[in-house]
């Protein structure tokens, strides 16, 4: 292992932990990598920059934008030691790779009783943060003149200082498979993401929910609409409004948005037709109804004795969310109702259906994980509430382990495939850029320093 790389990470970095991570490789490479502030979170964090070259276009990459979504943290490092370690990353291409740690370190801290794990789906959904949709740094529901929070600011910010001709933003799947989403084309980069995949042993998600309705370049690979006014509950579902994806769009930036799963479903990648799709299509999004009418029900029981717990505002926020997008969503799937102003859904093959199904019960688990931690924190049950959450749980996770095989994939091998998507990424957009191939072409997919990755095909996922 050379000198710039760090010992590898095999579980999440917390908050502290990566920039104590990058501030060891400025330390190691001082006329190579320089760490700075860029801004400051509500509770205060420092949000830190870490950029690495001294080339004249500028690449952005962004960490941490959804809290639950770790593997973003261990991937800017990764991408750094790469760039110290290959010139074909930096000086050849003329290249100032800027890594910001993390844009919602605050949300990321909530996330740290699950970080280290165990890696259980009942751990995870039990101990997981995600803001409400009003709090997340991306969104831009005013547009930027009127951003609010502090972490929107400071990126808004960066990218008019940085106007980078290429911006990533790292995101995870908690369960299902791995996409990206484009602002702009980038002609073979759907291959590059399924010969990663295939010798990662990662899936490709092919209809993912985030996508539904979006062009699609190619396999696992989608078009990011430009943005559109419309209601809350369109813009958690379909990203509607303004964002900090296409604010740099006036700078001819292509913005890519990397999705790593953390854990596998072989079947979201499964494109053979289903023998009854309508069938699937009504237990799902019954058994959505069902489950939204339920935690409402639970929600209503335990809101007067959480709401002034600790963290208690934070928490709601989403849960009401949830409670608010699950029934449109059920209508929206269900072959039943026809109200003349639902979209209808394209085609549905096996991958499209598997993946509404992850997403219903995803909804579902989320709001009963952020329940299960108000009334835990709030130190006392007087509904009684968490026997009856602590069953749904345990059922829901079951349900995806059982039915839909979800498997972990390790952290290690997550950071690795976000990391070479990126690289691959990167690379076209250098080459789109100029319009030639990028001098002294880097090869996203070659080994990362690390012994244990070589090019042999990874044991696949049911078998590990």
């Amino acid at each position: 292992m050379g000198r710039c790389a760090l010992p590898p990470l095999l579980r999440y970095p917390t908050v502290d932990e990566l920039s104590a991570r990058a501030a060891t490789l400025v330390t190691r490479h001082p006329h190579r990598a320089r760490l700075r502030r860029v801004g400051t979170s509500r509770a205060g964090t420092p949000m830190w920059l870490l950029s690495v070259g001294r080339g004249t276009r500028q690449a952005l990459v962004v960490a941490g934008p959804h809290p639950n979504e770790p593997v973003g943290g261990a991937t800017v490092l990764r991408i750094a030691e790469r760039a110290l370690a290959d010139p074909r990353f930096t000086e050849d291409v003329d290249t100032t790779w800027n890594l910001l740690l993390c844009l919602d370190p605050d949300g990321s801290r909530r996330n740290e009783d699950w970080l280290a794990g165990p890696y259980t789906l009942g751990h995870y959904f039990r101990h997981f943060f995600r803001p409400g949709f009003l709090e997340q740094p991306e969104w831009l529901p005013d547009g930027a003149a009127a951003a609010a929070l502090p972490e929107t600011r400071a990126l808004l910010a960066l990218q008019d200082e940085l106007r980078p001709f290429f911006q990533c933003s790292l995101h995870g799947v908690d369960v299902g498979g791995g996409f990206v989403e484009l602002t702009r084309d980038l002609p073979g980069l759907a291959e590059r993401v399924a010969r990663i995949a295939g010798r990662l042993a990662v899936p490709r998600e092919l209809s993912p929910y985030d996508t539904l309705y979006w062009p699609r370049l190619g396999p696992a690979v989608y078009r990011i609409p430009p943005p559109r006014r419309g209601d809350l509950a369109a813009a958690i579902t379909e990203a509607a409004v303004e964002s900090t994806w296409y604010h740099p769009h006036r700078y001819g930036t292509l913005t890519a948005v990397v999705e790593a799963p953390m854990w596998g479903v072989a079947a979201v990648e499964d494109g053979s037709p289903s023998p009854d799709a309508h069938a699937v299509l009504r237990t799902v999004s019954r058994a959505l109804r069902r489950d939204t009418r339920l935690l409402e029900g639970i929600l209503a029981r335990v809101r007067p004795s959480v709401s002034r717990g600790p963290d208690a505002a934070r928490l709601l926020a989403p849960v009401d969310d949830y409670v608010l997008v699950g029934p449109g969503l059920a209508d929206a799937w269900d072959p039943d109702v026809h109200d003349g102003t639902a979209r209808p859904l394209p085609p549905l093959d096996t991958a499209r259906l598997t993946t509404l199904a992850i997403s219903g019960r995803r909804v579902a688990l989320r709001t009963a994980g952020l329940l299960h931690q108000l009334v835990t924190r709030a130190g006392h049950d007087p509904a009684g509430a968490l026997p009856e959450l602590n069953r749904l749980l345990d059922e829901w996770c079951a349900d995806y382990r059982d039915r839909y095989g979800a498997r972990w994939i390790p952290v290690a091998r997550q950071t690795e495939y976000q990391t070479r998507v990126v690289l691959a990424a990167f690379e076209l957009a250098a080459r789109r850029a100029h319009g030639t191939p990028a001098r002294g072409e880097p090869h996203p997919e070659s080994r990362s320093g690390e012994p244990e990755w070589s090019s042999e095909p990874a044991v696949p996922m049911h078998r590990e």
